[in-house]
């Protein structure tokens, strides 16, 4: 009796006579040590080539072989099963009578990717086996060039949705009557709608429209991951671009420089910020949309996903009366959303607090807010001279960007206000090094930041798709989760609520460094960044890993994710 899906696949292998028990052993051991399917070890080692393992498989196991080069696979089959699954498995849906969906697949004894699909489409699945290559092309062919009746659907969704324009006066007059004529077209005005209404369905923070050498491909950020979706033709590329351009109030003749601008829609009761800006590339104008959807800002401290410690921290730091509080890490990891939560947190209507930004991305009630435009000369250091003279209390400074931007906002600090700011450096530590790099003082640093924190955002397990597994013994000990109290740990599978990514959502991980006197010391002597790092972790502090291993513990998040994107932290 075959007792395992490997144990079939050798008794299939050797009673073929395609390989030796010798070669089988060996193919095992590598197997073993490197991970992966045995076939495809197999085929890597020279002992057998693709075809005839595939006609063997297809023999032994009586699954047809298929030829999908030869087959037009319709749109409705195609969009039962979403492109992150087709991709993971190595498989295409083929046809569909009734209940059964035929489906070619790499690897037919893969019951784990028949499983998911079967849980995904409520079908029963009948496998039939395609070489690698020809799956690749199918999937190339069907799902990375999205089908006319695809863009359909999304254009008929988005018009169950009232979108509306929200316009401002513009003090400039539009020129180019064709451009304006084609922007003005109604399929173009519609297809807009629908790509907009798709970016806000899907909670994706940009959409992308890119054009290529011979087709135009869209493009939504989820949960910080890029997915590609269903694009009108590459006809219609100019007649995008300008409707945005229109939207956007920019000069739609310009095509050769950069613009930047925003717009407004508001769909139903809902109102939705659209950030802009468009490029030249080598094929056309490239157009990049934030989506700022208030409705999904969470401008609570409590509720960013943050460890209660460094929650606690950063309250403590923010109630100070001066000084300085830095939020650091790459872009998009949710700094300003944690500087527009601590000011929502400290705001009071003693406080006068103002901020300058590049670009303001949400309006916040009774706070104001500076748009930095450095063509007319209003920059993060000019900014600041003026709002010191406009007796503020708090201050918020979008980006420090160079030294005089660093000394101004240093002296703020020193003279009695509270700077709160952002530096791009990966870690906590690596921010004050950098401050010192810029030419500040370490007694000045010393004086003045009261607090430096580095985040990353990772993104959640479906809660409804999650499935436990056992964590091995040498991993957990290698990531010190041998004191977690238990050994099973959650990673992501696939479902219809989260697309078939495994992931719903993102929370933050932070790590606050809280300069103690001990840091003090450190910062004015020029100690290096790993000195910094130690002393704060010895003083208190989680690193981010260490933090989202804690939401790893927690089943909230995967450790792939965790280690994705953070680093290693050294023994202390």
């Amino acid at each position: 009796m075959v007792t395992s899906l490997k144990e079939r696949l050798k008794q299939i292998l050797i009673n073929s006579n395609l390989i030796s028990p010798g070669q089988l052993e060996q193919a095992l051991k590598v197997q073993k040590k490197k991970g992966g399917r045995l076939g495809d070890i197999l085929v890597e080692m020279g002992y057998i080539n693709k075809k005839d393992l595939m006609l063997t498989l297809s023999q032994e196991l009586n699954i047809p072989p298929v030829d999908l080069s030869k087959l037009q696979i319709k749109p409705e089959i195609i969009k039962l099963i979403p492109k992150q699954l087709v991709q993971h498995y190595g498989l295409v849906p083929v046809s569909r009578i009734g209940k059964t969906l035929t489906v070619a697949m790499s690897d037919p004894l893969n019951v784990f990717a028949m499983d998911d699909i079967k849980v995904l489409t409520g079908l029963s699945i009948r496998p039939i086996i395609g070489t690698e290559k020809s799956i690749e092309r199918a999937i190339e062919q069907y799902y990375q060039a999205p089908t006319a009746e695809i863009m359909e659907d999304i254009i008929k969704d988005a018009a169950k949705s009232r979108m509306e324009l929200i316009e401002d006066a513009g003090e400039e007059a539009l020129d180019s009557r064709d451009l304006l004529s084609l922007a003005q077209e109604t399929p173009v005005i519609r297809i807009m709608n629908a790509l907009l209404s798709e970016a806000i369905k899907r909670r994706a923070s940009d959409l992308l429209i890119e054009p290529l050498e011979n087709s135009l491909r869209v493009r939504y950020r989820v949960d910080g991951i890029l997915e590609e979706s269903a694009a009108p033709p590459r006809s219609m590329q100019n007649a995008l671009i300008s409707r945005i351009k229109v939207m956007s109030q920019l000069n739609i003749a310009e095509r050769r420089l950069p613009q930047d601008g925003r717009f407004k829609v508001k769909i139903g009761e809902r109102m939705v910020d659209f950030r802009v800006s468009i490029i030249p590339s080598s094929f056309g104008e490239k157009a990049a949309l934030r989506v700022l959807d208030k409705k999904a800002l969470m401008l609570e401290v409590d509720k960013l996903g943050f460890q209660q410690d460094s929650v606690k921290r950063i309250k403590e730091a923010s109630f100070r009366p001066h000084g300085m509080i830095l939020i650091c890490g790459p872009t998009g990891c949710g700094k300003t959303t944690t500087l527009y939560s601590i000011l929502k947190c400290i705001d009071r209507p003693e406080k006068n607090i103002i901020s300058v930004e590049d670009p303001v991305e949400y309006q916040l009630s009774g706070i104001n807010q500076v748009t930095y435009r450095e063509d007319i000369g209003l920059t993060f250091a000019s900014a600041l001279r003026s709002i010191l003279r406009q007796d503020p209390d708090i201050i918020m400074v979008g980006e420090i960007r160079d030294s005089q931007t660093a000394d101004i906002a240093i002296k703020a600090a020193l003279t009695g206000h509270l700077v709160l700011s952002t530096l791009h450096t990966t870690d906590a530590a690596g921010s004050i090094v950098r401050l010192l790099n810029m030419g500040i003082e370490g007694f000045l640093i010393a004086s003045t930041v009261i607090m430096v924190a580095a985040q990353r955002l990772v993104r959640k397990l479906c809660p409804d798709c999650k499935e436990p597994y056992e964590l091995g013994q040498d991993l957990k000990k290698k990531l010190g989760l041998t004191q977690a109290g238990k050994s099973v740990f959650y990673r992501p599978k696939a479902c219809k609520a989260c697309n078939s990514t495994g992931y719903s959502g993102r929370i933050g991980i932070i790590e606050v460094l809280v300069l103690t006197p001990a840091i003090k010391e450190l910062v004015m002597k020029k100690a290096s960044e790993a000195e910094i790092k130690i002393a704060a972790r010895k003083a208190g502090m989680a690193t981010l890993r260490e933090n989202g291993l804690a939401e790893v513990k927690a089943g909230i998040t995967s450790l792939e994710e965790v280690m994705r994107v953070t680093t290693a932290d050294r023994a202390l």
